[in-house]
């Protein structure tokens, strides 16, 4: 990544040390940032910046020393040895580092983990982890022992991916501007050379930031990680490359300006909310900033001598120019130690002391990583010797592929891992039971194993019967006894949908069809708009809308959906929401008769109790207090006087002592997540809600 692990001279001999030391800036941005302050600093946009500027200015080089009378006919650039040095300066750190991953991931991480973060590294080491990540829907997010290892490889991805589709462009650019200088000379004055390529340039980098722009308001989430969306930055630098002003500055001025960029870049940490921000148009401030620093460093902003007051000169200090030699690693390094950490802790965030370690250390590390490894195997000469590097390459290429080899057996074992549950013994796995009834729990492993409990979805997500975050359509399943008469519609989101395995066989035994009207993560609503992943949800508006419709056409005998949610900002118990208020007005004026269950306790934050228990915690441990998920009383007892078409079933007892909701209950795991039920638990539910349903609707 050139903008954190090099810098190279572009317009001139001379070599930019403040250039080094703005890296060194950037560098330390991140770091703290990440460890101390949960926020994105500016810093990778100011690499990103400096990347495009480096590359292109190199590209734009060759272009030019291609395009003369002398030259013999040849393609402008040849990608093998600049993509060989590109692999050299690159990727013998992030291997090592990737390495080390892996092992600290069998050492420290829940066996729970181990699949998606084999997937993880895979597409960092292949440079598409940024769209690992926006796929999964993994919204960059502050350090935690929930996160990635490996989250802040994203940039790596997109910087990667913008050096392959430039030099692939500037292959193609150089190779046609090549072909036509021999025919037309205008084609070898650098003037008009230039003029095309920063036209080509403006060209993509402003339909990247319109692009930009544009996702910003509707998915900012993969926004962020998008490619397409970044280009405009690394391609804001390309184009000073290509177009340095030349406008002679006093030296006040120049000073001046470069306090404001230091000051803007420094700062904007605080007052931008990148992570919802970015790469919109408020990058322009980070990115304006370094082009800014840039410039002023430049010949063509000035060439009187630099006074050691300089901030050119200042951001040239000794100390500052080694902290941006040592970037990349720094870089590499200080997410996944600091992750680890977190994850050993189990802890969400770092102490001053704990954070002040972490620096250090992989400071240290960072130091050792470049001296011993970047620079023995960077291209051209090194003071080490050639058995060293060979040495060196050897042992790395074993490493990775011991670690492939590992990552390879994570991928197949997630891939074969299934639940098999269906036919749990009840009086070996009581379940909800055991907290309802007093049913005796004996001493075995509980069901599922927490290393595939992720997978214990109920039928309707394996049968592909509710619509998915982007899909609007309305899927109707039909389970129970599909021959019925009578008919219980199971409406909402996935809160709702994880009854259809009590419901489906329920329905199956006493004689009664299950008609499902799912979407993931919509509750029914109607002006309230949801947030999952910083994105807001208004598919979810419209779709309960449609499906309100729909019901009063279908006219279910029941319908089935959820009473309370959890109060957003968790620790507060639970609540009946005022558009559940409103939907339940809906139902009521048009005489449906309908059944709310109470929604599950959800556990502390986001972290996921399967993985907890994996780590070898108690299941005492792993749960949630019962008066910070849950109310002291069901809210909805509340409002069931004026809804008397309704009934209302809470099974918090079953799933929760007074004091506590374990995340094993009746050698059962409670939740496959952090506040989904597992299907098997739900299963242990069954012969109370047949009764409970017995009662309510007297149909058998």
């Amino acid at each position: 990544m050139q903008g954190v692990s090099s810098s190279a001279p572009v317009t001139s001999s001379e070599y930019r040390l403040d250039l080094d030391g703005l890296r060194g800036i950037a560098i330390a941005l991140v770091a703290i940032f990440h460890v101390w302050f949960g926020r994105v600093s500016g810093g990778v946009d100011v690499f990103l910046t400096l990347s495009g500027y480096f590359f292109v200015a190199s590209l734009l080089k060759h272009v030019l020393a291609t395009q003369t009378p002398a030259a013999s006919w040849s393609l402008a650039i040849n990608p093998g040895p600049r993509l060989w040095r590109l692999a050299r300066r690159l990727l013998p750190a992030l291997l090592l580092v990737l390495v080390v991953i892996v092992g600290l991931i069998v050492v420290v991480m829940p066996t729970t983990r181990w699949g998606s973060l084999a997937s993880e590294v895979i597409a960092s080491a292949l440079y598409y982890q940024n769209y690992e990540l926006a796929f999964a829907s993994q919204e960059y997010s502050a350090a935690g022992s929930a996160n990635s290892p490996m989250q802040h490889l994203w940039s790596m991805s997109t910087q990667g991916q913008f050096f392959v589709a430039t030099l692939i462009c500037g292959l193609a650019l150089g190779g046609m501007l090549k072909l036509l200088s021999t025919r037309f000379a205008v084609f070898r004055n650098p003037t008009v050379v230039r003029g095309i390529v920063g036209g080509a340039l403006t060209v993509v980098a402003v339909a990247s930031f319109v692009w930009a722009d544009y996702r910003h308001a509707v998915n900012q989430p993969f926004n962020y990680y998008d490619t397409l969306a970044r280009l405009w930055e690394p391609l804001a630098g390309g184009l000073l490359a290509v177009w340095m002003p030349h406008v002679a500055l006093p030296r006040w001025l120049r000073n001046a300006l470069g306090v404001v960029a230091l000051a803007l870049i420094t700062c904007s940490g605080w007052f931008i909310a990148g992570v919802l921000q970015y790469p919109g148009a408020l990058a322009l401030v980070p990115v304006g900033s370094t082009l800014l620093l840039i410039w002023i460093g430049s010949s063509g902003a000035g060439s009187d001598e630099p006074r050691p007051f300089d901030v050119d000169a200042l951001l040239a200090h000794p100390s500052i120019v080694w902290l941006g030699s040592v970037a990349y690693a720094l870089y590499l390094i200080h997410w996944p130690l600091l992750i680890f950490y977190l994850t050993w802790r189990y802890q969400d965030e770092t102490s001053f002391v704990e954070g002040t370690a972490i620096l250090a250390i992989s400071l240290l590390l960072a130091w050792a990583t470049t001296t011993f490894v970047e620079i023995p195997l960077r291209a051209g000469r090194s003071s080490f010797s050639r058995a060293y590097r060979v040495t060196l390459v050897v042992v790395l290429a074993a490493a990775t592929a011991v670690a492939a080899t590992t990552v390879a057996v994570w991928k197949y074992n997630s891939a074969r891992a299934t639940v098999n549950t269906a036919d749990l013994d009840p009086r070996l796995f009581p379940g909800a039971r055991a907290l309802l009834y007093d049913a005796p729990v004996p001493h075995l492993a509980p069901q599922p194993s927490p290393d595939v409990a992720e997978k214990d979805w109920p039928i309707t997500t394996r049968d592909s019967a509710i619509s998915g975050w982007r899909d609007e359509s309305i899927k109707v399943g039909v389970y129970g006894d599909t021959a019925a008469q009578r008919t219980i519609a199971l409406v909402g989101g996935s809160h709702a949908e994880q009854w259809i395995t009590a419901l489906d066989a329920v329905g199956k035994q006493r004689g009664f069809r299950v008609t499902t009207y799912l979407k993931v993560g919509c509750a029914l609503t109607t002006s309230h708009v949801f947030i999952w992943f910083g994105e807001k949800y208004y598919q979810c508006n419209a779709w309960s809308k449609r499906v309100m419709d729909r019901l009063a056409v279908d006219r279910p005998d029941v319908v089935f959906t959820n009473s309370t949610r959890p109060v957003e900002d968790q620790g507060r118990g639970d609540f009946v929401p005022q558009d559940y208020l409103d939907i339940f007005g809906e139902f009521r004026d048009r005489g449906q008769r309908v059944v709310a269950i109470r929604d599950n306790p959800w556990s502390t934050g986001r972290r996921k109790p399967p993985e907890c228990l994996a780590q070898g915690r108690k299941p005492q441990v792993c749960g949630v207090p019962r008066d910070q998920a849950m109310a002291a009383v069901d809210p909805s007892k509340a409002i069931a006087a004026a809804f008397p078409n309704m009934s209302f079933l809470d099974y918090t007892d079953g799933m929760c002592s007074p004091t506590y909701c374990s995340a094993i209950v009746g050698n059962i795991l409670l939740w496959h997540d952090y506040h989904h039920l597992t299907a098997t638990f739900v299963r242990s539910l069954t012969p109370t809600i047949d009764r409970d349903l017995r009662r309510i609707l007297a149909w058998w």
